[in-house]
């Protein structure tokens, strides 16, 4: 089961457009962490998941989707470690489910983009623990051809962060996120599946330097999915997934404050992001087990880097109660 992982926890911040080289912001959530059997939670008991992302790009866009001239590239690294819990009881009618994701630790520019302009020099990176998510509610519900959940997450800023530093790991403002998650089944016995993710992100203030405050404009994120389960073997205990994924990324309200005392964040340009690539799962539902694998290239990226998202790691449930016995035959589900 590829549960919940999309549910980050890093931050690109500052991603300098050409003319001017203007700092622009940008929202929390990385997309790509995603794909397959968005909308399936856990099963009752403990989930531990560690995810390894990598978003890396050599190609800068601006506000109209040409590229710019530059030298050099934009690498990201991060290792999430996501604990989620699922009650047995229900509440109204649904999954209670809570979610932490932390430490995570990054190597990477993820508050300056190593992007360097033709004169300026933009390196910059830090490591360390990023930001904090937490994800205090989330209700999940389902039916016999539809798995759904909606829920409300935080990100805390206790990644490093100083206004004007060039070693920043951490953000430097909270954020909101309202989420949701959609599996429909395309066929009786669950194994192909149609999915779909949503995340509406709304920001807090940070501070800049010489003075200056920045509230980043609101972000939408979409990730869907179309996805096939083929067992391994008879007794359906050993399970592949595979299927072709994708994110959409906007920017859907202006930023906030001063970019200098005398330019307003609102003179950046909105940015958004379009991907496509494909997802493995090997799944292991006796055993509570699940390995996965993600790759997705940006074809279409305005204002921000555009480039490419690998994604892989796995995830394993402590189930309360322990599972007896294997599901079997035509009707065994397409997620542990």
């Amino acid at each position: 089961m590829s549960i919940k992982l999309g549910l980050a926890v890093l931050v690109c911040i500052f991603v300098f457009s050409a003319i001017p080289a203007n700092g622009q912001q940008k929202g929390q959530y990385i997309p790509g962490q995603q794909g397959l059997n968005t909308g399936v939670l856990p099963d009752p008991g403990f989930t531990y998941a560690n995810l390894t992302m990598n978003y890396s790009a050599d190609t800068l866009k601006n506000a109209k989707g040409n590229s710019v001239p530059l030298a050099g590239s934009y690498d990201i690294w991060a290792i999430e470690n996501i604990f989620f819990y699922v009650p047995q009881f229900k509440f109204w009618g649904a999954k209670l489910a809570v979610m932490v994701v932390a430490p995570t630790l990054a190597n990477g520019s993820l508050t300056l983009g190593a992007l360097n302009f033709p004169n300026v020099a933009l390196q910059a990176g830090g490591e360390g623990i990023a930001d904090t998510w937490v994800q205090p509610a989330t209700l999940g519900w389902t039916l016999p051809r539809v798995d759904f959940y909606a829920g409300y997450a935080f990100m805390a800023p206790t990644g490093r962060y100083t206004a004007g530093a060039s070693d920043n790991v951490g953000s430097g403002y909270w954020g909101n996120h309202f989420i949701t998650g959609t599996t429909l089944y395309l066929t009786k016995n669950k194994g192909t599946s149609a999915n779909l993710f949503t995340d509406w992100e709304f920001h807090g203030s940070k501070t800049g330097g010489r003075g200056t405050t920045l509230t980043p404009g609101q972000a939408f994120t979409t990730e869907w999915g179309l996805g096939q389960v083929l067992p391994l073997k008879k007794d359906f205990t050993r399970l592949l997934q595979f299927g072709v994924i994708g994110y959409d990324q906007w920017q859907v309200s202006a930023n906030g404050g001063l970019l200098s005392p005398n330019i307003p964040a609102s003179a950046l340009p909105y940015y958004s992001v379009h991907a496509i690539g494909f997802q493995t799962n090997f799944i292991l539902p006796v055993k509570a087990l699940n390995f996965f694998f993600k790759f997705e290239d940006e074809y279409r990226a305005f204002a921000r880097p555009e480039g490419r998202t690998i994604v892989f790691g796995g995830s394993y449930t402590f189930r309360i109660p322990k599972l007896e016995a294997p599901p079997s035959g035509p009707e065994a589900p397409a997620t542990p």
